[in-house]
């Protein structure tokens, strides 16, 4: 009888996006018959250990990057020697993990050092072609990303090849050899609910701006004549509140309480990371979104919604929940042809077999 694959799954701590969109990847693994080892640090490691507790993990050193101003620049430029330092460290952490344990194979979500030589290494990813508001820069920072990718066996990205598509030019056009459009990617499911609340707001990403619109969110939420739940985002702690009698508030929900939630809300607040995209287009449900202030790819998606006239975009600057909620709710929705599980499921087989 054949030896189960191991496969090592290593998603980013930059938000909970590159966690949640591994889900979906990691049911399918242990679906195929293999055994899956978890890769993280931070909140994104406490949310997979949350979702499968039986599966055994490995803390991987964090990039440390913060969004402290508006400027991706000054972000990551004050963090890079460490950003880079932490990427050398975790590649010969998963090296030695790879050797300890007999690891077949590695996904990777957008983790740039947990590529291996010995062995088939697969880095997931929406965002190839970097945007920063400095041509050079952006030159300079496209060709590392190109490099640190194709270290890679193979590039899968979570969205449809042709128009229309969800990522726009982050995921298209691009130098990368071996890249594989798995289709979106999902945590979740739609399935009827009774209504609960008027709006669900959905909390992640880097602090200090995951905090900053939280704030925000409950100071205009307490004078508006909505029912709110407000799940933090927060996975470190287990805690449930109301503020008022008009706000619920949630430290953290797991997939299927989350995927409850939302659906039992008529509209969703969050922030314009691509798994939460990839989540509304899922369940069909309107949004208003709210790009993180100095997340240029953020930015970019809130821009290509507001060509399409999707979602209700707001700046955090100017967010207005009393005319956001009322013109978010005059917009559509996305469904359609962006999920492939046919194709996610023979991606993966086919990775298996070479591993």
């Amino acid at each position: 009888m054949r030896q189960p694959k191991k496969i090592l799954v290593a998603p980013l701590n930059w938000g909970l996006g590159h966690a949640t969109r591994c889900i979906p990847i990691i049911h399918e693994l242990l679906l195929q018959g293999a055994r899956v080892f978890l890769a993280s640090d931070g909140r994104a490691l406490d949310l997979l250990r949350k979702e499968f507790p039986n599966l055994p993990y490995f803390e991987l050193p964090g990039y440390g990057v913060s969004y402290p101003s508006k400027n991706i620049l000054i972000n990551v430029g004050r963090s890079f020697p460490r950003l880079l330092f932490a990427v050398v460290k975790e590649h010969r952490m998963v090296d030695k993990i790879i050797q300890q344990h007999a690891i077949d194979g590695v996904i990777s979500d957008n983790r740039m050092g947990c590529f291996s030589k010995n062995i088939p290494s697969v880095f997931i990813t929406h965002q190839i072609n970097l945007i920063i508001p400095s041509a050079f820069l952006q030159w300079l920072g496209r060709r590392l990303n190109y490099f640190f990718i194709n270290k890679y066996t193979a590039c899968w990205i979570p969205d449809v090849a042709k128009e229309p598509n969800l990522s726009g030019i982050l995921s298209h056009d691009t130098p990368i050899h071996d890249a594989t459009f798995l289709g979106a990617l999902s945590r979740m499911e739609n399935f009827k609910v009774d209504k609960k609340y008027d709006v669900v707001a959905v909390l992640s990403g880097p602090e200090p701006q995951r905090t900053n619109l939280e704030k925000m969110l409950i100071s205009q939420a307490k004078k508006l004549p909505y029912r709110f739940l407000i799940v933090q985002g927060k996975t470190e702690i287990q805690e449930h509140f109301t503020i008022g009698d008009n706000i619920e508030v949630v430290s953290f929900l797991t997939s299927q309480s989350l995927n409850e939630a939302i659906l039992a809300g008529d509209l969703y607040i969050g922030r314009t990371g691509y798994s939460s995209i990839m989540d509304l287009v899922k369940l069909g449900k309107p949004a208003l979104l709210i790009p993180t202030p100095g997340q240029t790819e953020q930015e970019y998606l809130g821009n290509l919604f507001i060509e399409n006239g999707v979602f209700q975009i707001q700046s955090q600057e100017t967010v207005n929940l009393e005319r956001g909620i009322v013109d978010a709710l005059k917009k559509g929705n996305l469904h359609g042809h962006f999920f492939d599980n046919g194709k996610m499921k023979h991606t993966i087989n086919c990775f298996l077999e070479t591993c």
